[in-house]
């Protein structure tokens, strides 16, 4: 180990290479002792270099330019990219990306401390900018919030003139409590999303999913949809027959394709031929009696008639099969492009990584909504 005796010498290789400093009177500064000879062989490489304790320190204008990019959704990768755009080449940047993934790391910790309080003061301040926004919050017996609901008056004035129609999406869940992030998507008279209301869950059960359906209903002055594209869950499938009783309930096709994908997935793909007549089947045929033959074809060539998901699709097709749709107004929505779309939107203001807060959903679908 190292020797007792405060010194400079490498504690290893007991190395006498060093660079003493003393004061003048006048506090400036005089080089006492320069032993330039070291007893081992020196770093060359950069990648040696980098482990010096040297390159852990980032200087205080770094940190800021680096919070200030992160706080604007840049991921880890493009920051670094960007410091080494700034210094030419990745060699100059004087600290490891290690360095700077544990400072981001802190970013987001700090970010998600108080979460609930400052998502509390976002809406107050939203709510100054907008008289027409709405929050309705469903608290347990703890008065603990389960559910939060939030709606801008954009979101309503949509939600009005193109409301006919609407997609709800539970899928992203990658949030700081694992808290299903909800949007009701629409489509404007040039078929372009629209968000008309964003929602926090605690619990994907039907009683929750029937007070967000009820409080959103009551929340755009009691207009139902006319029609609304979910996902395959059997708990969504109570709440709106419950508290969208005249409202037509079909499956959103970007989902089904999806989940095909994940059940099926030894039969699901390029090389197979089955995705692409399976795709063709769900996005083609119109006809029923042609649907029915060239399901019974699709499934027994490929030997999954059998095969328990596909049973239940098929048990269900009455839910996302094209022909079973005639009359029922979805104003071009069920094509997998709003869905998609939604999700992409989202995702430029949310990063992988680290978990998002209740704050940020809160501000990304105010920012959505502005669109």
């Amino acid at each position: 180990g190292k020797n007792d005796k405060e010194n400079s010498s490498s504690c290893k290789i007991d190395c006498k290479a060093m660079v003493r400093l003393l004061r003048t009177k006048d506090h400036g500064w005089y080089v006492s002792m320069f032993v330039k000879e070291h007893n081992h062989r020196l770093s060359v490489g950069y990648d040696a270099k980098l482990q010096w304790n040297s390159h852990d320190f980032i200087d205080p204008v770094s940190f800021d330019f680096i919070k200030n990019l992160r706080s604007n959704n840049v991921s880890v990768g493009k920051v670094y990219n960007i410091l080494c755009g700034a210094e030419w080449n990745s060699q100059a940047v004087p600290y490891r990306k290690q360095v700077l993934r544990t400072l981001c790391a802190k970013f987001s910790q700090d970010t998600i401390k108080d979460d609930l309080k400052k998502t509390m003061k976002l809406l107050q301040d939203m709510k100054m900018e907008d008289m027409n926004l709405k929050v309705e919050i469903d608290v347990d017996g703890d008065g603990r919030v389960r559910t939060m609901l939030w709606v801008t008056g954009k979101n309503r004035q949509d939600y009005f003139h193109f409301g006919d129609v609407i997609t709800f999406d539970t899928t992203y869940k990658t949030n700081l409590y694992n808290m299903p992030f909800a949007l009701f998507v629409g489509v404007n008279n040039h078929f372009q999303s629209v968000i008309f209301g964003g929602a926090l869950m605690r619990e994907e059960t039907e009683a929750a999913f029937n007070w967000l359906f009820k409080t959103f209903v009551a929340l755009m002055n009691d207009k139902h949809p006319v029609t609304i594209l979910t996902d395959q869950a059997l708990a969504m499938k109570g709440a709106i027959e419950s508290a969208l009783p005249n409202t037509k309930h079909r499956w959103c096709k970007w989902h089904v394709l999806r989940d095909v994908k994940g059940n099926i997935g030894h039969v699901y793909n390029k090389s197979s031929g089955f995705k692409k007549e399976f795709n063709k089947l769900v996005n083609d045929v119109m006809c029923v009696d042609e649907f029915e033959s060239k399901w019974l074809s699709l499934v027994n060539r490929f030997n999954v008639s059998d095969n328990e998901y596909i049973v239940r699709l098929y048990d269900k097709r009455v839910m996302w099969a094209k022909p079973y749709f005639k009359g029922i107004f979805c104003a071009g929505m069920t094509s997998t492009q709003h869905s998609e779309s939604a999700n992409h939107m989202l995702k430029q203001y949310t990063y992988r990584g680290h978990p998002p807060c209740t704050c940020l959903f809160a501000n990304t679908t105010n920012s959505l909504g502005q669109g």
